[in-house]
């Protein structure tokens, strides 16, 4: 079954939010190696890799569907931070907003009648919970060490102990 004209432009723009997501977060971690924080700019930079593979996923199954991928501009992400906790509180928004972003899409796919996109968008409607709390865990964290000391130096390491993105998860 080939995708609609409407499913393929609404995944057609989700497409570009992931790849905007990715940037983003390589723009943190950009900003966290400035700061010497190399432990969060490794977790921003596995983040990143994990929305670009988002991207390539969504890419995937339009092409799956007999759709086309039509890729749109990205633009310039944030480049300066006021410190490592204003950096994690945007990134947990940017986790909000883009489940939104995703529910709006499954509910266009529901409209459409679209039942092989809906049940592809079960499993990103899952990741963002996951990707919520995991981000939430973050700020909460930071909030209770502040921005010096020892235990930001702890928290540093334990997120540059973040392994790389399974084959699996990036491109499901």
């Amino acid at each position: 079954m080939a995708l609609s004209g409407t499913i393929q432009d609404a995944l057609n723009e989700h497409i570009n939010q992931e790849f905007q997501s990715s940037y983003l977060y390589l723009s943190m971690s950009a900003y966290y190696e400035s700061i010497n924080l190399p432990g969060f700019a490794h977790w921003m930079r596995v983040q990143s890799q994990e929305e670009y593979g988002h991207s390539m996923n969504l890419f995937d199954f339009v092409n799956d569907r007999q759709g086309r991928v039509m890729l749109q501009p990205i633009s310039q992400p944030t480049l300066e931070f006021q410190s490592p906790l204003e950096v994690m509180q945007q990134s947990l928004g940017h986790e909000r907003q883009i489940s939104q972003l995703i529910h709006r899409l499954y509910e266009v796919a529901v409209q459409e009648e679209d039942y092989p996109t809906q049940v592809h968008l079960q499993w990103f409607i899952t990741e963002q919970v996951e990707e919520e709390k995991v981000a939430s865990n973050i700020v909460e964290q930071l909030k209770m060490i502040g921005s010096k000391g020892d235990a930001l130096l702890l928290l540093d390491r334990e997120l540059g102990a973040r392994s790389a993105v399974p084959a699996d998860r990036r491109a499901l």
